[in-house]
């Protein structure tokens, strides 16, 4: 029952939206009623286009955001070129989700929303405002959250949904945790991919090898390796001069994880040889983390009926009040009603049970109606976006989850160290298979 939520910070709205790409998605090219040029187009991706006006306002922003980092600015016509080619992956990636039907839903998107002004005590009905206090369009705000779910939805598709992970594969990772001291410390990194053709010659490959280690030996000479990753990395953080932020140990790329144990802060990797081309890491800082094992769970079982045509709101949720007076009247058993009558299918053969759960494990609405329960009692109907529910709270307790963390940790650690090499990789295909013409 677990939904997307976008995690954006709103104290630094104006710096996430500098990364993602504040622009509208592409349009074509119109003239004003008196042949005045209102735009152009920088580059033809298969049947869409990008514009010179996105390519311009992206480099203003860049730009910028260096100069508040006080990063040495590489030549504006090499930033342009690598702001393009971010502009034009994005969207064929846009392209892509339109045609496997990847849709956000206004739902999702007001989710999403609405979590943003929570996180920064505001109402829901204020964001509007808010944003616009900071100079933020409240409507090319909502487009940008919507254009970046799709991308993340499109990324879980395509690239973490078909990461396998075999059980062995999982006990052996688990073991390396368990002998390496520094499991839980987090580190602060920094990439620079050159990349290589899936079909490149040897000859192509010679050459991108010699390009990283050029770049190596400018890393190593005391040059910024966040001007570096700008100028020469291919990679999809190059724009935030390569920056992949704190990791934990085991959420490091696989293919730096077992040499940064030999790296001190401020150390670059020699490079790194990949199917998806040559890898350098920076060591930027180090730092101790902490384990949280014991979690405050919840034991609950709940029926759920959703609307048809046939059945509106006010039907289903009057079956539900009907359901739970005949179990407060002690005529009929909880679970034997959720059995033949949920509509959840991961639960209803359990009599409505959920089991033990952590915080996090539902939606917002189910949470809080767990939450002001007491044990046994059964809440009153109430809706989620999956439809109408009623929830028997069957107790608390404060476990000791540590074995049960370290293992789901340890999956979503693996799958993401994975997730790093097959996102280049992706990536790369994508563009490779597409039609990209420049017109500048």
């Amino acid at each position: 029952m677990q939904s997307l939520r976008a995690r954006v910070s709103f104290l630094t709205l104006a710096l996430w939206l500098a990364f993602a790409g504040s622009t509208a998605l592409a349009q074509t090219r119109e003239l004003s009623s008196s042949g005045e040029l209102l735009d152009r187009i920088a580059a033809v991706v298969n049947d869409g286009v990008v514009l010179v006006s996105q390519l311009d306002e992206q480099t203003d922003e860049v730009i910028q955001r260096l100069r508040v980092q006080k990063t040495e600015l590489p030549p504006r016509n090499v930033l342009r070129r690598q702001i393009l080619e971010r502009l034009i992956v994005e969207e064929i990636q846009i392209q892509r989700a339109d045609r496997v039907g990847i849709e956000v839903s206004e739902e999702m998107l007001n989710g999403a929303l609405d979590d943003v002004a929570k996180r920064n005590n505001i109402a829901f009905p204020d964001l509007p405002r808010a944003l616009g206090q900071q100079g933020i369009d409240y409507r090319d705000f909502r487009d940008e959250i919507r254009r970046q779910m799709t991308l993340q939805l499109l990324r879980q598709r395509d690239v973490i949904g078909r990461i396998n992970i075999s059980p062995r594969e999982l006990e052996q990772f688990m073991a390396r945790q368990q002998n390496a001291p520094d499991q839980n410390s987090e580190y602060n990194i920094s990439h620079i991919l050159i990349s290589v053709p899936v079909t490149a010659s040897p000859e192509q490959i010679e050459s991108r090898e010699q390009r990283a280690r050029e770049v190596y030996d400018k890393a190593k000479g005391g040059e910024d390796f966040a001007q570096l990753a700008v100028a020469y990395s291919e990679s999809s953080t190059n724009i935030e001069g390569g920056s992949l932020g704190w990791r934990r140990g085991p959420q490091l790329p696989s293919i730096i994880a077992d040499r940064i144990q030999q790296m001190k802060a401020g150390d670059v990797s020699e490079p790194i040889r990949t199917p998806s081309g040559f890898h350098l890491f920076r060591l930027n800082e180090l730092r101790g983390g902490q384990q949280q094992a014991v979690v405050a769970q919840v034991h609950a079982r709940h029926i759920l009926l959703k609307t048809t045509e046939l059945e509106d709101d006010q039907t289903v949720e009057q079956k539900l009040r009907s359901i739970r007076e005949r179990v407060l009247n002690g005529g009929e058993d909880f679970a034997a009603i959720a059995a033949v009558t949920s509509q959840d299918p991961s639960s209803a053969a359990d009599g409505g049970d959920l089991g033990w759960t952590g915080p996090g494990s539902f939606v917002p609405d189910f949470e809080r109606a767990l939450g002001e329960l007491k044990d046994n009692e059964i809440s009153a109907p109430f809706k989620t976006q999956y439809g109408w529910h009623i929830v028997q709270l069957l107790g608390r307790r404060q476990h000791d989850a540590t074995e049960d963390v370290k293992r789901q940790r340890a999956f979503a650690e693996l799958r993401e160290s994975k997730a790093e090499e097959e996102t280049e990789l992706w990536l790369r295909r994508l563009r490779d298979e597409a039609f990209v013409e420049y017109r500048m």
